[in-house]
């Protein structure tokens, strides 16, 4: 079990959904309890995956709420928060985030929350947001794909940034500045390049873009003291801003996602295009500095960025990454892609809680809940083996369109169940019935 002193043999003590202890199993702790031995496996938090796209309401036959909360009890996810987008509405106002709690009503099977949104006019809104409950906001710097969403510049940014510190809530960014983009997209149509190939969508969103974007938030961080969390970090170059922004003192953080520590650009074949995201995969020196990244705590988290469609939109046929859609969707297995990796390279179990579980709960406001094995916790864990290995197939991706670049790739660690609250959701591939999922409320209401 992972406890707070490491990974020992313990025993965890729950009563009415919440953990009363750990290692302190005794007879009359226990009395009349029900006892569960799962041997050498591993028990570990439930994950917390602070990057989801359900796009519900509006775009369900894209992914649900039914469908993510499975995929995500699947791969030991125990509680979710939704971004603003892809929904319609988009959640940038007090009635669209009703609408968002209406579409989830009853249908989840895992806990969840969600982000605000920041777009262009929409400031006089972000204060009843948080007094609503939103865990935070969510801003796109780029272009973000659908036309309900539009992104901001900087003086819609020196708008929005004073009423978000106010609330002490986070901005997260889509780190990309267009300019950036918008050049080296103009040279490649001039060029005539081969867009079925993933360099040339490599090339059309480079580093520089993702670097301007992150001096722009600290500066604006400094200005305006808001905690600012760079979300999907794709380039290394990156790092040492960050680094230094941390030095400064200011309360910025980062995260990235489970297909850049995996992937790597110069192994991606032509008209792959379930591997287009944005920003980008990047080539396999650029991998193994974002590994240094995490070690270093430069990086504090991961989480999914699970954006899924219908398989039409990933060109799949065409093989054209300029028309795709950019998403990757991972909810069910980004734990075992991100421990295959991680063992590879001499981490720990306890270093993957802590990227997945801790700081994400950290993130979302939900620390004194969520992300760890301890007494006043919710009673979420994951019964893990990590020595189990399996090929990713379509039926163990469990959302609504089993489109994935994981299928045929071979990972270490398999979740056996899943418990929320002290339930049980899922075991060896079975869902419970009944959606026992509740909506972590505003943080004045935890």
């Amino acid at each position: 079990m992972l406890t707070a002193n490491g990974l020992r043999p313990a025993f965890v003590v729950c009563d009415d959904g919440r953990i009363l202890s750990v290692d302190a199993y005794d007879s009359t702790t226990t009395e009349g309890a029900s006892l569960s031995d799962v041997g050498d496996l591993y028990v570990l938090p439930g994950l917390v995956d602070t990057h989801v796209h359900v796009n519900e309401p509006g775009r369900a036959h894209w992914e649900g709420f039914l469908t993510a909360t499975n995929a995500a009890a699947g791969g030991g996810c125990t509680c979710i928060v939704d971004m603003p987008l892809n929904s319609i509405p988009a959640t940038t106002t007090v009635e669209a985030l009703r609408s968002k709690r209406a579409a989830a009503q009853g249908k989840c099977l895992i806990d969840y929350a969600f982000w605000g949104g920041v777009v262009p006019g929409n400031a006089h809104e972000l204060f009843a947001l948080a007094k609503a409950g939103v865990r935070g906001f969510k801003c796109f710097l780029a272009d973000s794909g659908v036309e309900e969403f539009t992104r901001v510049n900087e003086t819609d940014m020196d708008l929005a940034m004073p009423i978000i510190a106010k609330t002490g809530l986070p901005l997260l960014v889509h780190a990309e500045l267009p300019e950036p983009l918008i050049t080296a997209q103009h040279q490649l149509r001039n060029s005539a390049a081969d867009w079925t190939l993933h360099d040339t969508h490599l090339r059309s969103r480079p580093p520089q873009a993702e670097v301007e974007a992150v001096k722009l938030m600290i500066r604006l961080c400094r200005k305006h003291r808001c905690r600012v969390h760079i979300v999907h970090v794709s380039s290394a170059e990156v790092l040492r801003y960050l680094q230094e922004a941390r030095s400064e003192g200011l309360p910025i953080t980062a995260e990235t996602c489970p297909h850049y520590p995996h992937f790597a650009a110069e192994e991606i074949p032509a008209r792959a295009t379930q591997l287009k995201c944005a920003p980008p995969i990047r080539e396999a020196n650029n991998r193994e500095l974002l590994w240094q990244g995490l070690a270093g705590e430069t990086l504090d988290l991961i989480a999914t960025d699970h954006s899924p469609c219908p398989p039409e939109l990933k060109q799949l046929e065409t093989g054209e990454f300029s028309s795709a859609w950019g998403g990757i969707a991972s909810l069910s297995i980004a734990l075992p892609v991100i421990w295959t990796q991680a063992r590879k390279r001499g981490f720990e179990i306890a270093d993957v809680c802590r990227w997945m579980c801790e700081q994400p709960a950290c993130l979302a406001g939900l620390e004194s809940r969520k992300g760890h094995l301890a007494a006043g916790h919710d009673a979420d864990f994951v019964v893990f083996d990590p020595e189990a290995r399996f090929a990713v197939t379509p039926d163990r991706l469990h959302f609504r369109h089993p489109v994935s670049p994981y299928i045929g790739e071979e990972l270490y660690g398999e979740v056996r169940q899943v418990f929320l609250r002290g339930r049980p959701i899922f075991d060896s591939g079975q869902f419970a019935s009944e959606r026992l999922g509740r909506e972590m409320g505003a943080r004045t209401a935890d």
